[in-house]
């Protein structure tokens, strides 16, 4: 007993420092993340907080149940409720821009990377200018800018006109293009990637380089043979960063699609879908019920990556 006393004085300061953040933890995370849970059963509408019914899984059932061809179904309290007939479009449309602007985007940033890792002038200064999208890219403005610049009439359009280019479409307001224009909007914004990337580079040393060139071995072969397996945990951190980042894509979507989800639903993104559910249709419950399915989703990837990383990362220390 005394033992556990004394330990409690000689740590009562470094606990009181951390007091603030346990609370914020507690209150600000961990609670609202067991709310959300509990929300995620019910029918609950936040402007009509008494109203709230217990439908056990019917908001998860309004999301998956058009895969087994279901319209209507009666939920736990007896209320009949319709499929989500948008759903599996959100999910196909985030899926896509995941599965696309991921790839692009650190294909992109590592070899921006590489070729700022050469001894070029001004190197800093193009870092620096590399980098300002990522800055700025999330904001509203660049947003708006962007849909102006893709517009029927816009930057883009008059730019292609003026070199000969005929019958150009809205990009912004073409489903076949839309989601495109979020994907470059992405790929643009590859700045924090590059940074990290050319952190990842400065580490490799260049007697590896200069062993492989007195061995005959081109730039090209440099890269594959060296470069990239030397980036592995590099490109495992971004991977999943970037991962994470696109699935959470929210501001542009609800911008450029003009917060609806775009002609078509072309560019009706998951957490605009959840957001739309939530705040404009009131539907407090069932947004629980799919921020709940995107982290399992998330989740599950990161967990597959972190699992496959064992096949394709190498530390460079046998492991």
């Amino acid at each position: 007993m005394k033992k556990m006393k004394k330990i409690w004085q000689d740590n009562f300061i470094p606990y009181m420092f951390l007091l603030p953040w346990l609370i914020g933890i507690l209150g600000l995370t961990v609670y609202p993340m067991f709310m959300s849970l509990r929300m995620s059963f019910t029918d609950y509408d936040f402007t009509k907080p008494d109203s709230a019914q217990w439908i056990d899984f019917g908001n998860y059932i309004r999301m998956f149940g058009s895969l087994f061809g279901i319209t209507d179904f009666t939920a736990g309290s007896g209320k009949i409720m319709r499929v989500d007939p948008y759903y599996l479009k959100s999910l196909s449309v985030t899926f896509t821009y995941v599965f696309t602007s991921v790839p692009l985007k650190l294909i992109f940033a590592l070899l921006v990377a590489v070729l700022m890792n050469q001894k070029l002038r001004f190197v800093s200064f193009y870092r620096a200018v590399y980098y300002i999208p990522t800055l700025l890219g999330g904001s509203v403005a660049i947003a708006v800018l962007w849909r102006k610049l893709f517009e029927k009439e816009g930057l883009i359009n008059g730019l292609l006109s003026s070199i000969g280019f005929t019958n150009l479409p809205g990009w912004i307001t073409n489903p076949k293009y839309a989601l495109g224009t979020l994907v470059l909007l992405t790929v643009w914004q590859f700045g924090s990637s590059m940074i990290i990337f050319l952190a990842g580079l400065k580490q490799i040393p260049m007697d590896y380089y200069e062993a492989a060139s007195v061995d005959g071995a081109s730039k090209v072969q440099q890269f594959f043979s060296i470069t990239i397996p030397s980036l592995t945990p590099v490109i495992l951190f971004n991977l999943v960063m970037q991962m994470i980042s696109a699935f959470q894509t929210f501001t542009q979507a609800y911008i450029i699609g003009g917060g609806k989800g775009g002609v078509l639903n072309s560019t009706l993104f998951y957490t605009l879908h959840l957001y739309l559910q939530g705040w404009t249709y009131h539907e407090m419950g069932y947004a629980c019920a799919m921020a709940w399915v995107l982290l399992i989703i998330i989740g599950s990837f990161t967990a597959v990556i972190f699992g496959s990383s064992k096949l394709w990362v190498s530390y460079g220390n046998g492991e």
